[in-house]
Parts: C-alpha cells; sequence; structure tokens
C-alpha cells in the first residue's frame, strides 16, 4: 500500500586507447594495482573506464560543476579540471528525487550530480567518427537517474556511441522565481534544461576523444525525457548541438509547458511554504535550505517541467513546432500500445464497473455518453482495462498519432508502437492479476540494459530487443531507421504508417489511428478533455 499511495501522490500531483597506468590519488576509488583499463582524455583531464562484456564504460564523468551552495539555482557552470587521470568505473548519485515514485528508487542521491555516463564499442578510438546517443531519463521532471539507463548492449550492436544523463530534477531543476533568474541573461529558471544543453555542449567538445562524431549526434528521451527531447527542439539555446531526436511516450502535443507567469505563481507559493516569502531575500533563503526541506516542500507542487516564455524557451514547444520555428531534425516517435495500464494499476487496480462510469461522467461531461458508448465496461475483461484503453487512446496514442503528423510535414518523421503482449512491467509495480503488458515504460527494456524492468526478457523478447536496437541505431547513424533485413519503415506520410514492434507479428502498419480511435478524440467535443499522468508533467 506504501508503494501505491506513493504513486498516486506523484500521478496527481564517458588520444583513447587501451594503456597500463596507475591511477593517482586524485581518483576517489582508485585501483592500487596497475590494470590494463580503457583511458579517454578530455578537455578537463583524462579519464580511466573500465571494459564491461563486449563494451567500454566511463561513469560518473562530470559534466558541469556541482550546482550547490551559491550555485544552486543557478546556470551549469563548466568543470572543473583535474590533472590525475580520473577512476570512471563507478556511477554517480542520482539527483535529489522530488517524487521518489517507489519502485527501485536510487539509493545514492545527492546535489552534486551532474555526472553522465559513457558507453562504446570495445576499441572504438579517436577517428572512428561513430553516432553518438544522449538519452534523457523519464520521472516527471521530478525523479528517476540516467544511471538506471545502461547503454553497453546498444554500443556493442549497433556500433553506437551512447551518453545517460542526470539533470536538476523537482524544483532543484525548475523553479521560475525573479529573484533567482534576473541575473541571467535568458531570465529562465529551467536549470533541468540548462544542464540538458550543458551534457550536449559537453559531448560537442568531447565525444570525439571517445570515438564519437560530434555532428552525428542524437537526443532521446522517454516520458519526461522526451518532454526534454521537446523542448531542446524548441530551444534557441539547443541549436546545431543535435541532428536527430526521438521521442518515446511523450509527445509535445501533450507533455504542454507551462507559461512563465503561472509558473512563477506557482515559484512564490513553493517559496512561501519554505519561508521564502521576502521578494528581498528569497533566494538567499532557497539556497541556505536543506535538501531534505526542498523536496518536503514540493510534496503538494510537483513541477511541470520547463517553463515557456523566456530566453532559453520562448514558446512553448508544440506551438513552436506548429510554427515551423524550431530546430529542425529527422525524428523518430511513438508510443506503446497500452500507455495507462501502468497508471490505472498503481492507482486503482481493483476498479469496479460503477466506478468507471463514474469516471467518465465525472471527465467528460457531455461527452461521456458516446465515450462509454465506444468503451463499455461488458467490452474489455475488466474496468481497469477499459479505463486504461480510454486513458491510453485519448492522451498517449492520439496525441503521438497528431505530433508525428505535425513533424512530418516537416521532416522525415517515423513512427513505431511497441505491442509485446508479455512484456514486462517496472520492478515493484506488478499486481497480481492484472495484465500490465505494453505499458508505459515496457519499452526501456528493450532498449537499455535498463535496471528497473521487473524480469528477464525472454530469448523471443531478446531478439525483438536486439531488432529495435539496430532500428534506433541506424537512426542515429543515417536518419532513418530502416535496417537491410528487418521489417521496412517507411515514413509517416498519407496514409499514416507505424510500425509495430512485436516479438512475431510486427510490421508496417496502416491502422493505428483507427486502433486508438484518434478521429474521435480529435473532435471539439472530446479533443483535450485528459490531462498528462502527473508522472508525465
Amino acid at each position: 500500500m506504501k508503494t501505491h499511495r506513493r504513486a498516486a501522490a506523484l500521478l496527481t500531483a564517458v588520444s583513447a586507447l587501451i594503456i597500463t597506468t596507475s591511477l593517482g590519488t586524485a581518483t576517489p576509488s582508485a585501483a592500487r594495482e596497475p590494470v590494463s583499463r580503457p583511458v579517454v582524455h578530455t578537455a578537463q583531464g583524462a579519464l580511466v573506464g573500465r571494459t564491461h562484456d563486449r563494451a567500454e564504460e566511463f561513469l560518473g564523468v562530470p559534466y558541469a560543476a556541482p550546482p550547490v551552495g551559491e550555485s544552486r539555482f543557478r546556470s551549469p557552470r563548466a568543470p572543473v579540471a583535474w590533472r590525475a587521470p580520473r577512476d570512471a568505473s563507478a556511477q554517480a548519485p542520482a539527483c535529489p528525487q522530488f517524487s521518489p515514485f517507489g519502485l527501485g528508487d536510487p539509493t545514492a542521491v545527492s546535489e552534486d550530480c551532474l555526472y553522465l555516463d559513457v558507453y562504446r564499442p570495445r576499441g572504438a578510438r579517436p577517428g572512428a567518427r561513430l553516432p553518438v546517443i544522449l538519452w534523457m531519463h523519464g520521472g516527471a521532471y521530478s525523479q528517476g537517474t540516467g544511471t538506471q539507463f545502461g547503454g553497453r548492449t546498444m554500443a556493442d550492436l549497433t556500433d553506437n556511441i551512447v551518453v545517460s544523463i542526470n539533470y536538476r530534477l523537482g524544483q532543484l531543476g525548475y523553479l521560475a522565481l525573479p529573484e533567482l533568474t534576473r541575473s541571467d541573461p535568458l531570465g529562465s529558471g529551467s536549470f533541468g534544461l540548462m544542464d540538458q544543453i550543458a551534457a550536449l555542449k559537453w559531448t560537442r567538445v568531447n565525444i570525439a576523444g571517445f570515438g564519437g562524431d560530434p555532428a552525428t549526434v542524437t537526443i532521446a528521451g522517454q516520458s519526461a525525457g522526451s518532454g526534454s527531447v521537446c523542448a531542446l527542439l524548441a530551444s534557441p539555446l539547443a541549436r546545431g548541438l543535435f541532428g536527430r531526436a526521438v521521442l518515446q511516450s511523450g509527445p509535445c502535443t501533450l507533455l504542454r509547458a507551462p507559461d512563465r507567469a503561472g509558473a512563477e505563481e506557482q515559484g512564490r507559493a513553493y517559496a512561501a511554504r519554505l519561508g521564502c516569502a521576502d521578494p528581498a531575500a528569497v533566494a538567499a533563503c532557497l539556497r541556505r535550505a536543506s535538501v531534505g526541506d526542498l523536496v518536503d516542500a514540493a510534496a503538494s507542487s510537483p513541477v511541470s517541467g520547463p517553463a515557456h516564455g523566456d530566453g532559453l524557451l520562448p514558446l512553448e514547444p508544440a506551438v513552436a513546432i506548429a510554427s515551423g520555428a524550431w530546430n529542425k531534425v529527422p525524428i523518430l516517435i511513438g508510443s506503446t500500445r497500452a500507455e495507462a495500464r501502468l497508471f490505472v494499476a498503481l492507482t486503482q487496480p481493483r476498479l469496479t464497473a460503477q466506478q468507471y462510469t463514474d469516471q467518465v461522467r465525472a471527465q467528460y461531461g457531455p461527452a461521456a455518453e458516446e465515450v462509454l458508448a465506444r468503451y463499455p465496461v461488458t467490452g474489455y475483461a475488466s474496468p481497469y482495462l477499459a479505463l486504461s484503453a480510454v486513458l491510453t487512446d485519448s492522451t498517449f496514442a492520439c496525441h503521438t498519432y497528431a505530433t508525428a503528423r505535425l513533424f512530418a510535414e516537416q521532416v522525415p518523421t517515423y513512427a513505431y508502437e511497441f505491442d509485446d503482449p508479455d512484456s514486462p512491467t517496472l520492478r515493484g509495480a506488478q499486481v497480481p492479476g492484472l495484465d500490465q503488458s505494453n505499458g508505459h515504460s515496457a519499452e526501456l527494456a528493450y532498449l537499455h540494459d535498463f535496471t528497473m524492468g521487473d524480469r528477464p526478457l525472454t530469448a523471443l523478447q531478446v531478439a525483438l530487443a536486439d531488432r529495435m536496437k539496430r532500428h534506433w541505431g541506424a537512426f542515429a547513424r543515417t536518419g532513418d531507421p530502416a535496417v537491410p533485413g528487418l521489417s521496412p519503415w517507411p515514413a509517416v506520410g498519407t496514409p499514416y504508417v507505424s510500425l509495430t514492434l512485436h516479438p512475431t507479428a510486427g510490421g508496417p502498419s496502416t491502422t493505428f489511428a483507427a486502433d486508438h480511435r484518434c478521429g474521435f478524440w480529435a473532435a471539439p467535443r472530446t479533443a483535450g478533455p485528459t490531462p498528462a499522468p502527473r508522472r508525465l508533467r
């Protein structure tokens, strides 16, 4: 029940060559004996990584200075250089978790958290010019960490370099107050978005040393990480830092960014709860507050991600994309077949038929009877599945369809739907007796060395995972996910085509919009009534 209460609150609310080296005393976990390990030279100093399976990894690499003390609530600064080779064999702590999900949450947490992990194919060297995938985790902009998303298998299988980053979360990452931002020319409190741009800039400067190509960088994210991709696509400060984008289960028309005025109002209320209401002293007060107090004060006011209306993000991403005023790159976008099953399972696993009907009527008002006619509880094995279908279609699925069509009018766009009827869910999220396959986050275990899956993949699922990685790797390399020998993957056009990612029955499909009743949900009487779950916003 404790897990369910937490979930419910959340929903509502890195010259590279193998050398023999002895690590210096400046490396906290340095080995005492000389060992043969991969070394890369960055702008800040040498990194000594490790070989893991068929890949090499450089972990806990600082891409910015610690955002602590007087650097809290400020734009990220360049990392400090080091002289002795730095051990890069252990991951760094996660950023403070403002809405811990209760499902395998990170135990190592610190405000000093602006680090990234780099995974490369074994033997990669400077000059290889390998494509780069920079990954941004999800978690409602308030929880999660890049350390849960290993890139060894992707790097080895696809000859890509994978970079997985931490960025500031909760109000430490997103707090719009003029007293905090007036000294910054951007006038923005979206420090998490600034961190992501800093990570991209670090990648552009340093990734060639790992064997990567700074001119071939793909940004990718899932859930709120996909919302971060939307913001980077719309931010003038990110222009030229990447050349493709992947959006997983977080379409831009669904994850709407708050406006600056609204974000400032929320920021003042948050500061007041901390006892920092005096405008003359609010900045100093907030910088003195303990992390624990900052987290506690956020319990009733979850963040909604980067606000628009400032120099960092002038327009809301969906508006920028529709207007053509965005960083145009090829797009890969998609969702899982039954996204909302995760959310409904964690909040209303034993929903009754009457409760289902009452919820639909309360949510959709005059359109409720039409919703119930198209999603009758008797048409599903349980009210849980009926509500999951309503919420999946009205939010994730049809907003993915709408966002993909916006992109496709301007750039090459490729859509997918993940559909494995036996997919694992998140560790600790399985409710006995419920079919939670294809729920939100189901695809993550197929693309990453993921630490939060509730069970290992079967041989059939590993084969699907390998195909998916090859598609993602091809997209990062060329901007087109097609792979010789695998299912063809046409671009989105007329008709709308998406690739079904299924263990045995995958392939191009033209029925996505019909399957999810997107024509119905786009109608004025039903368009836009269902907000994104709190875990995304």
